[in-house]
């Protein structure tokens, strides 16, 4: 028998840290916002609906009253559910946090009705860069502190995958000013995207505090802030359906790109 990986996050550092949240989430309602924004763009109407967040997600109040049935988990592994019960799962929140992200994606297909939509949002790589320039940087001891990103083409490929179809990734980049590394991870905590590692990091010694502090007064500008950088990638898949669009079979196309690019070459020297 073929022993298992142990496992990358910790569910009990997760419950705990979600137990100490304030409320203070800068990351959800940009989530959110961008979110409610996709689904009005959608012309369907979805009866029973999934939100995968936490209960003090902006969205949970935004998605309630049109929905038939509304239901609502912490996390996908939380949700006593058979297949096809929903017309629509939005994922707002946690994706990142998760060991099995492919057995999560296809639990959550197998969940949707066919021709139902998944909808959501991760912290993507790229995010929050300088803390983690800081955290390895001269006087700090070798020790992972902060999680690991999925990168855009990772998850996009990942939804083919598990058998999502018409998969759709983007990315929004925002640039955040902090006056403090503390703040910056104060932000995180307050995200859930703090402190869950199974192999929980050391406390930070004097000497390496001292290593943060200065590091973070190198970065910053003439106003005494640091720019700290966001980046959600936004995701929409839906379960298959023989009505949804299909991509064209391979080697149908009549007209060869050699000539395509052949006959748009003389604009490029106008």
């Amino acid at each position: 028998m073929t022993d298992l990986p142990p496992p990358l996050f910790s569910t009990g550092r997760r419950q705990a840290q979600r137990a100490r949240a304030t409320g203070d989430d800068i990351i959800a309602p940009l989530v959110a916002e961008s979110l409610i924004d996709r689904l009005a763009m959608v012309t369907r109407r979805f009866a029973r609906v999934l939100l995968i967040a936490p209960p003090t997600h902006p969205l949970a109040a935004a998605l309630g009253p049109p929905a038939e049935t509304m239901a609502h988990a912490d996390d996908i592994g939380a949700v006593q559910a058979g297949r096809a019960d929903f017309d629509l799962i939005v994922w707002a929140a946690g994706l990142e946090v998760i060991d099995d992200v492919p057995g999560a994606l296809v639990r959550t297909r197998q969940m949707l009705a066919p021709d139902g939509l998944m909808i959501g949002a991760l912290v993507g790589d790229g995010s929050f860069p300088l803390l983690r320039r800081l955290l390895v940087g001269e006087g700090m001891r070798a020790i992972p502190r902060m999680h690991p990103q999925i990168d855009l083409k990772t998850f996009g490929n990942l939804l083919q995958r598990t058998g999502f179809a018409l998969p759709v990734c983007d990315v929004e980049q925002t640039v955040l000013r902090y006056r403090s590394w503390r703040t910056i991870a104060h932000d995180l905590r307050a995200a859930g995207l703090a402190g869950q590692l199974s192999a929980a990091p050391p406390p930070l010694v004097r000497a390496e505090l001292a290593a943060l502090e200065a590091g973070f007064a190198a970065a910053c500008a003439d106003d005494g802030r640091a720019d700290e950088v966001l980046r959600l990638i936004f995701f929409t898949a839906w379960a298959p359906h023989p009505d949804q669009p299909q991509p064209a079979r391979r080697g149908s196309g009549k007209n060869s790109l050699a000539d395509a690019l052949r006959a748009i070459a003389p604009l490029s020297n106008e």
